[in-house]
C-alpha cells in the first residue's frame, strides 16, 4: 500500500483528502501531480488527476512548477479554492488558497537544511502564509509561531491536528515475544520511529543510550526505525563510535503491519526532536500501549498530553540518559504512562480531522 511509505505531510495528505473526496461525492477533485501517481491515490470517482511539469525535486523547479506550471492550471479551470498540503502554493493566482503548514523548524535551525533550499523557504514561505486565504497550522505550537515569526493573524490560522490510523493498539503478550524474537533477539528494546535526519535528534539519543547502558548495564536495546534522510552523516559517526553498537540495530524502513508490531512491544518509544510541528509517532505509541519519552518543546507536550510521556531536555544527554533509565527500571511508572497515553490519543482522529479540513474550505468558498 502507498501508506508503507508516507511520513507526516504524505500522511496527513492521504488520510485527510481520501476521507474528504469520499464524504462529498458531490464535488468534483482535481489533484496536481508533479509525476506519474500511483493509481491508488485517485480515490474516488469524483477525483480527476493531472500531471503537471517539471517534477519539483529542486528548487528551481519549486518556482517553475508552482509559479508556472500549477498558476497556468489554476486560470485555465478556475477552481473555487485551491488547497496545498505541504506548505506550498502559488503567488500567481487570485484564486482563494488554503495552505497546511506543519512546521517552521527552517526558520530556528537553518543549519538542517540547503543552501539553496533555505533561500526558497526564506522568500516564498513567509509570502505563501499571507497571500493564502487561510493557513493550516497542525498543532496549536505551529499556530503561534506562525504569528510570531510571521505576523500572521490568529483569525486567519485553523488547527487541524494529524492523528493515527486505527490499527494502532496493545497486543497481547504472545505475540509482542513474537515481535522481539524477530526485531531484538527477545530482549527489551527503545523504539525510535522517524526520518534520519538532523532535526530528529539521534546524535543525542544514541548519546544518550551508550550512557545508559554504560550506567545500568541492562539488556534493553535501541531500535531505530526509518529511512536515511538528509544529513545523516554524524548520525553514522557516532553510531561507529558506540561502545554499545551491538544493541543498536537500525532496521530501515518498516512495513505498517510491522511498525504496530513494533509500538506494542517496546519497552519504550524515545522520540526526541529539538523541534517538531506536531510528532506522528507520539501518538502511535501512546494508543499501542507503549510508553513515550519525548521533548519539553514546540508541540510535543502539547501532542504527548498531560502526563502523558517523560518530558526531557532534547539538547541535555544526561537528562535523555535519566528518562531512559526510568523508563527501562521503573514498571509503575511505564504502566501510569500506558494508562494516560490511551486516554490522551482520544483527542484524535483522522475523521475529525477531515472535517476540519472541509470546513475550512466551505468557510473559504462562502466567503
Amino acid at each position: 500500500m502507498p501508506g508503507d511509505t508516507l511520513e507526516g505531510i504524505g500522511r496527513f495528505t492521504f488520510e485527510t483528502l481520501s476521507r474528504v473526496v469520499r464524504q462529498h461525492p458531490e464535488h468534483t477533485f482535481h489533484f496536481l501531480f508533479d509525476r506519474p501517481y500511483d493509481a491508488r491515490y485517485v480515490f474516488a470517482a469524483n477525483v480527476i488527476p493531472h500531471v503537471l511539469s517539471p517534477p519539483a525535486r529542486h528548487p528551481l523547479l519549486f518556482v517553475a512548477w508552482f509559479e508556472g506550471a500549477v498558476a497556468a492550471w489554476l486560470r485555465r479551470h478556475k477552481p473555487a479554492v485551491f488547497l496545498s498540503t505541504d506548505g506550498f502554493t502559488t503567488l500567481a493566482t487570485s484564486v482563494p488558497r488554503v495552505t497546511v503548514v506543519h512546521d517552521l523548524a527552517f526558520e530556528h535551525f537553518p543549519q538542517d537544511v540547503s543552501w539553496l533550499v533555505r533561500r526558497y523557504y526564506h522568500f516564498f514561505m513567509p509570502r505563501f502564509v499571507r497571500a493564502s486565504a487561510r493557513v493550516i497550522a497542525v498543532s496549536e505550537a505551529t499556530k503561534q509561531d506562525l504569528m510570531q515569526t510571521y505576523g500572521l493573524a490568529a483569525d486567519r490560522i485553523r488547527v487541524v491536528y494529524n492523528a493515527l490510523g486505527g490499527n494502532f493498539a496493545p497486543q497481547a503478550a504472545p505475540e509482542q515475544a513474537a515481535t522481539r524474537a524477530r526485531f531484538s533477539q527477545q530482549q527489551p528494546y527503545i523504539l525510535f520511529v522517524g526520518a534520519l535526519q538532523p532535526r530528529k535528534n539521534l546524535v543525542n539519543l544514541l548519546r544518550a543510550f551508550e550512557a545508559f547502558k554504560t550506567h545500568t548495564g541492562s539488556a534493553t536495546q535501541l531500535l531505530i526505525v526509518g529511512r536515511q534522510a538528509w544529513k545523516a552523516g554524524p548520525i553514522f559517526e557516532v553510531y561507529q563510535q558506540m561502545r554499545h553498537r551491538e544493541a543498536v540495530r537500525l532496521t530501515g524502513r518498516v512495513s505498517d503491519a510491522e511498525l504496530v508490531q513494533l509500538y506494542a512491544a517496546a519497552r519504550g518509544c524515545a522520540y526526541v526532536p529539538y523541534f517538531e510541528g506536531f510528532g506522528i509517532p507520539i501518538v502511535e505509541a501512546q494508543a499501542s500501549g507503549c510508553p513515550v519519552i519525548t521533548s519539553r518543546v514546540s508541540s510535543m507536550p502539547e501532542v504527548a498530553g498531560l502526563e502523558g510521556a517523560l518530558l526531557v531536555d532534547p539538547v541535555d544527554v544526561a537528562d535523555i540518559s535519566n528518562a531512559l533509565e526510568q523508563l527501562d527500571t521503573n514498571p509503575e511508572l511505564r504502566q501510569r504512562l500506558i494508562a494516560r497515553g490511551l486516554e490522551n490519543v482520544q483527542r484524535f482522529s483522522w475523521e475529525r480531522s477531515a472535517e476540519q479540513l472541509w470546513s475550512c474550505l466551505q468557510e473559504v468558498i462562502k466567503k
